[in-house]
């Protein structure tokens, strides 16, 4: 690098560019890392998440959240619930309730998966896990229907009990579609619509018939 020493740069030539480096301040988010928090901030502040994407879906129109920061933490409660509250209640199912279990869980999960791919061959915008969060939350209406059913049934299984759990199922049938369209339908392209709702439609149609037809043994 000998001959390098040599090389000058003449003084009629400009120097052009920025020579310094812009140092910007830093927000404390970014700083902040929740590898050092307490597991109990974090577990509030996951806890507080879920709750939040619950008010979504009972409320549609606030939308943006349930979307942009998806779990399948809430969907995986909800599920659970709903499979232990059906469990060993069709008069076919063993004694135990296994079997009655496994059927609400898979029919839930399976059901969800092959919506959203069915939303993703039809040009959705949104990504897979979105929609599994949007489909798993929005089956919080139906869950709070099962709990209605059942102490419905508490006070007896006659005609007047029937039309009661009718009315509670056919309501938050209705709800848990409405909100789930809410989010999905403009996800898809406008010609496009009728076929993601129909399946979301039978989704939701298939649990509230099993919360319907649910009669303790």
């Amino acid at each position: 690098f000998a001959g390098l020493a040599d090389v000058s740069i003449s003084e009629d030539i400009p120097v052009e560019g920025e020579i310094t480096v812009p140092v910007g301040s830093r927000s404390p988010d970014e700083d902040y890392s929740t590898l050092d928090e307490p597991v109990r901030d974090t577990i509030m502040r996951d806890l507080k998440a879920v709750g939040k994407k619950f008010v979504h879906v009972m409320y549609p129109k606030k939308s943006s959240a349930l979307l942009r920061d998806w779990d399948l933490w809430g969907p995986l409660v909800l599920c659970v619930s709903l499979a232990l509250m059906l469990q060993g209640g069709s008069a076919d199912s063993k004694d135990d309730g296994g079997p009655q279990f496994a059927e609400v869980f898979v029919i839930i999960w399976f059901g969800a998966v092959v919506i959203t791919l069915n939303s993703k061959l039809l040009g959705g915008t949104i990504s897979f896990f979105q929609s599994l969060c949007v489909l798993g939350y929005c089956v919080l209406p139906l869950t709070v229907a099962m709990l209605v059913c059942r102490l419905v049934l508490l006070a007896g299984s006659g005609t007047v009990s029937f039309i009661i759990r009718l009315i509670v199922v056919a309501a938050m049938f209705g709800w848990s579609t409405l909100a789930s369209t809410a989010f999905l339908a403009d996800s898809q392209p406008p010609n496009r619509k009728a076929l993601v709702v129909y399946p979301i439609f039978l989704f939701y149609f298939v649990i509230s018939w099993m919360i319907l037809t649910f009669t303790p043994q």
